[in-house]
């Protein structure tokens, strides 16, 4: 006969698990309650069209806020992925107006977001920059930059080839961008759970004088973090400039709080070593449907930055909770 006793272990262990599980799937609860209560509020929230809106709205951040997400995972933030956007499209799309082919243009752009990101990593690896400080520094200058290369006026009229199909082409009714952010997250997924990269990425985070004493090149894997957040942002650009068929010098602005709202909503967390990619993938759902959802109830713009930035306090508090 078993003791009645032994059973409040076990009751504890359940009770533990379910509360491990619920917590660690808080993310993926929120979004669905969310999809719910926007369904209700609005009639064409679950329209193939609207979905389809968000999908391709979510792309354009998801792409930046994979990119944080790695830099975040090493305990740091890029807060230049904005100007970063806005650069490298306004470079390819000076060289397409030029009459350079877009292909060879959209290669350029994807070159500058590199090298943008290599910028970083070395202010950071090498001149031991704090990241908030080393990337708020090429924010601005690169901001300034664009400026000044396009007189401050956008650069349109970029044609319907490579670019256009970009931003614009679909397949099987589902738009291009979405497609790549699907490809661009299963990467990630492969990356930070199946290579040693990954796991660099994830020891650097977690205690970084223990990862350069286990024989992990530091320096040399942070230029390659950022390298990563500026090719990304740069590829973001690509799909903007192609959806709107202009090179706009402030795009971007605000872009990085997003990708940062995206990331901690998804549950990774700010001091670095923890975080998911579906969870990212969650938070940039999450984000997409929130201000898609506020954007039908006619919500004006400046309440919506407020919502966000209380939903990245009370994620951050979460995290600290946690």
């Amino acid at each position: 006969m078993t003791n009645p006793g032994t059973r409040i272990p076990e009751k504890k262990v359940v009770m533990a698990f379910i509360k491990k599980n619920i917590v660690k799937n808080i993310p993926l609860l929120g979004f669905v309650i969310l999809m719910i209560i926007m369904s209700i509020i609005s009639d064409a929230f679950f329209t193939s069209y609207n979905l389809l809106s968000i999908l391709r709205q979510a792309s354009i951040n998801g792409l930046i806020a994979f990119g944080m997400m790695v830099v975040i995972l090493t305990s740091g933030i890029d807060l230049s992925v904005g100007s970063t956007l806005a650069f490298s499209s306004m470079v390819m799309a000076k060289l397409i107006v030029s009459g350079v082919t877009s292909p060879i243009a959209f290669v350029a752009s994807v070159l500058v977001g590199a090298f943008i990101g290599f910028l970083n990593g070395l202010l950071i690896s090498k001149g031991k920059l704090q990241p908030m400080i080393a990337t708020l520094s090429t924010m601005m200058a690169i901001r300034g930059l664009t400026l000044y290369i396009s007189d401050g006026v956008p650069v349109s009229k970029l044609g319907e080839g490579f670019i256009g199909w970009v931003g614009r082409g679909s397949f099987l009714k589902i738009p291009i961008p979405v497609y790549i952010l699907m490809m661009i997250f299963a990467v990630f997924a492969f990356i930070l759970t199946r290579t040693i990269f990954g796991k660099r990425v994830y020891a650097i985070g977690g205690n970084i004088k223990a990862a350069k004493l286990s024989g992990i090149h530091v320096e040399r894997n942070l230029v390659y973090v950022y390298m990563i957040s500026g090719i990304l942002a740069a590829l973001a650009g690509v799909i903007l400039t192609s959806r709107i068929d202009s090179a706009v010098p402030t795009a971007g602005l605000s872009y990085e709080m997003n990708a940062v709202a995206a990331v901690v909503i998804g549950g990774a967390s700010l001091s670095g070593g923890r975080g998911k990619v579906f969870g990212t993938l969650i938070g940039i759902l999450i984000i997409a449907v929130l201000t898609n959802g506020l954007n039908l109830l006619g919500t004006s713009a400046y309440l919506q930055q407020i919502i966000t930035g209380l939903i990245i306090i009370a994620a951050v508090i979460f995290d600290r909770k946690r």
